[in-house]
């Protein structure tokens, strides 16, 4: 939605941006390729070609979250326009109907042997696929352009769910700790308990304390300036979360690995988001060394 809103035409948002503000369709996004490395987005080979007044859109990629859901109709698809440009004007994005021809779901991906149902994440070719010209987002080889400039408010929104989430998981660790017994006494006069307690609404409100500075820096100054505090946030809020969770458990013992509780879910969603931290470590220290030197 927030793509349409700000880099589509006006025909884009009268067709797909009414009803996703609706909550009458879903998207998806389908940018990470399995043969590589997908974290570097200039690395994506998925081929679009002009012919005829439309593209024909040919390639392989997984990961596509809510792709499964019945009610998404449109997938926004990243990839290589023009394979001799400059290296980050290669890539494209396209507008592309879920019901358009050629697009062949493989299977749906778990996690940690979890589904994410109803949307899930799955893997889907993308075989000789034809959009019409105008379903072309912003212009030929703007693809990474839009990709930077949609990645801050998102991180933003990623962060804010962690702090919820971690803000939840602290409420069941304490009713927790106050309604278990153990070694002749309730947990929540443990040691080492009340010290997990303690450090988990630390951690939380220094995330919080920076996820607002960041979002503040954005709404002031735009995501150029805020690069570094954006960067800093995607790093913070996952490993905050994970290891608040990772508490939690500790503390609810065998039945925080279970179902029973929602423990185990959210420790493996966290550590979804975990997989890019090394990329933000090696943005955060590349902008300090540039701009704080």
């Amino acid at each position: 939605m927030e793509l349409l809103v700000r880099y589509g035409t006006e025909e884009q948002k009268a067709r797909w941006l009414i009803p996703l503000l609706q909550g009458k369709a879903r998207s998806c996004f389908a940018m990470t390729e399995p043969q590589v490395a997908s974290s570097d987005a200039t690395n994506i080979e998925s081929s679009i070609r002009e012919e005829d007044g439309f593209y024909i859109i040919s390639g392989h990629k997984w990961w596509i979250t809510g792709i499964l859901d019945p009610r998404c109709q449109l997938c926004v698809f990243m990839g290589k326009t023009d394979p001799h440009a400059p290296r980050h004007q290669q890539q494209s994005m396209f507008l592309v109907p879920m019901d358009t021809p050629g697009i062949k779901i493989i299977r749906p991906l778990t996690v940690y042997g979890l589904e994410d149902a109803p949307g899930g994440h799955g893997e889907v070719l993308f075989e000789q696929v034809r959009v019409p010209k105008e379903n072309m987002v912003l212009g030929p080889g703007r693809g990474f352009e839009i990709l930077l400039g949609q990645l801050g408010s998102g991180r933003i929104h990623h962060c804010m769910r962690l702090i919820g989430c971690s803000e939840r998981v602290l409420a069941l660790m304490k009713a927790r700790a106050k309604s278990r017994v153990a070694f002749g006494k309730p947990l929540i006069e443990q040691g080492t308990v009340l010290a997990d307690i303690a450090l988990s609404r630390v951690e939380i409100e220094q995330t919080r304390l920076l996820v607002l500075k960041a979002a503040h820096v954005m709404d002031v100054a735009g995501n150029k300036v805020g690069a570094l505090d954006i960067a800093m946030i995607k790093m913070v809020a996952p490993s905050m979360a994970s290891r608040v969770i990772d508490r939690a458990i500790q503390v609810f013992g065998a039945a925080g690995l279970s179902s029973d509780h929602p423990l185990a879910q959210f420790f493996v969603g966290v550590r979804v988001l975990r997989l890019a931290d090394q990329v933000h470590q090696r943005s955060v220290a590349k902008m300090e060394l540039k701009h704080r030197s």
